[in-house]
């Protein structure tokens, strides 16, 4: 499984708990900065992001993605948009959530969003 990381960068700890919900071992983590520049439209900025990702055409449809989505929604919107079109399906995604009365403020892995069962299920209510 290759997750890509488009979001904070992730501990051991956090590596070690999508290991256990996912059931298999992450053959790569990929750390892709996500700057934005808001006067630019989005989905250009996505294309020219995804392009870091040296991944081919077969490798977009064949490979098992995770992906730890950036914070901004219609970024994170606009990238699933994007590699829905690359890969088609979408990919799983982590949610992470605060732990409670942290001090610094810090962040544990909470579940991982299997976006296409979620999108079938859906499908089944039209």
């Amino acid at each position: 499984m290759l997750l890509l990381n488009f979001g904070h960068p992730l501990t051991d700890a956090h590596l070690a708990r999508i290991r256990d919900l996912a059931g298999r071992a992450i053959d790569q983590v990929l750390a892709v900065p996500t700057h934005f520049d808001h006067g630019r439209p989005f989905d250009e900025q996505i294309r020219e992001l995804l392009a870091t990702v040296s991944l081919s055409t077969e490798q977009w449809q064949t490979t098992p993605l995770l992906i730890n989505p950036p914070s901004l929604a219609p970024i994170t919107a606009v990238l699933l948009a994007e590699i829905h079109g690359r890969s088609g399906y979408f990919p799983s995604v982590l949610r992470l959530r605060p732990i409670t009365g942290s001090v610094p403020p810090q962040f544990e892995v909470a579940e991982l969003l299997n976006l296409q069962a979620i999108r079938d299920s859906a499908r089944a209510k039209r």
